[in-house]
């Protein structure tokens, strides 16, 4: 039987791959972004691939929008099999030079949005007693990285939140948790994270950080140009990732997608690669 996805921000990077590679692999495909003037990508991939994708509005921001969007699903569907929380963005700024709206900001995307449409989601799967919530998070959510704090800290916020969702839905209602982690992605969204630490001249507004702030920088641009032991994937990568998490019987409460994201992460990884362990012993504790 065909399933459903809905993904979040399909705009660009992984969200665009993966509405395209699920539609390949006969899923029906919502795909949903903030900003449908933005679709263009979407809408050629459709039109040159003749693909199952139906592109739906949906801000992670805003409840109404995502009640919305969830529920032309359902009345078209009856159910909701897979979604797949992949809108996000970056930011890279310290602390003291964030104002207060910036940190409010990256907060509800990276980490109030995904709780946003996982509420959204959850009677619908609880009811049919099946799904599957796939939450894009990153190598940040494990390892706190300079200058990332904000970034890392509404990352964190996804992992303790998947894990804790895992330890007493799952075997109830049947309703799997995965957490994809990559290292860096190799599109606009590193880019679109720098930009946002420059002021209004362009100039990078780091103050007495900035000399730590330039070896940072230099150091990403570094290892982007190592093609070996890379951080940087393509959306398409990740994407394939994402799909075989999905088709998975047994699938895996986190998952790294890189060989350099598994080696910065192995500290705190090593003794439960896939953190399926420490879901079944909080269980056995709590419950």
């Amino acid at each position: 039987m065909k399933k459903n996805i809905i993904i979040t921000g399909t705009s660009s990077g992984v969200g665009l791959e993966s509405a395209i590679l699920f539609a390949k692999n006969n899923y029906t495909v919502y795909a949903t972004m903030r900003n449908l003037k933005k679709s263009e990508a979407l809408e050629k991939a459709i039109k040159d691939n003749n693909l199952s994708i139906e592109i739906l509005q949906l801000d992670v921001t805003n409840n109404s929008s995502i009640t919305s969007a969830i529920n032309k699903v359902i009345e078209k569907e009856g159910k909701i099999d897979v979604l797949l929380n992949n809108a996000g963005a970056g930011f890279a700024k310290t602390l003291e030079q964030a104002n207060q709206e910036e940190i409010d900001w990256i907060t509800d995307v990276n980490y109030t949005g995904v709780v946003r449409t996982t509420k959204a989601v959850l009677p619908h799967m609880r009811s049919s007693k099946s799904g599957h919530v796939i939450n894009v998070t990153s190598i940040g959510g494990i390892v706190g990285q300079p200058f990332n704090e904000l970034y890392c800290g509404a990352k964190f916020a996804v992992e303790g939140f998947t894990e804790s969702l895992a330890s007493y839905i799952s075997k109830p209602f049947n309703i799997n948790f995965s957490l994809i982690e990559p290292g860096g992605i190799a599109t606009e969204f590193m880019t679109s994270a720098v930009k946002k630490t420059q002021n209004e001249k362009g100039e990078l507004a780091t103050g007495e950080y900035a000399p730590i702030f330039q070896k940072y920088l230099s150091g990403a641009q570094n290892r982007a140009g190592k093609e070996e032991a890379s951080p940087y994937q393509t959306g398409e990568e990740v994407a394939k990732i994402i799909l075989k998490v999905a088709e998975s019987k047994n699938p895996p409460l986190r998952i790294r997608t890189s060989d350099w994201a598994e080696n910065l992460s192995s500290l705190k990884t090593q003794m439960d690669p896939d953190g399926t362990k420490l879901v079944n012993q909080v269980n056995s504790y709590f419950l």
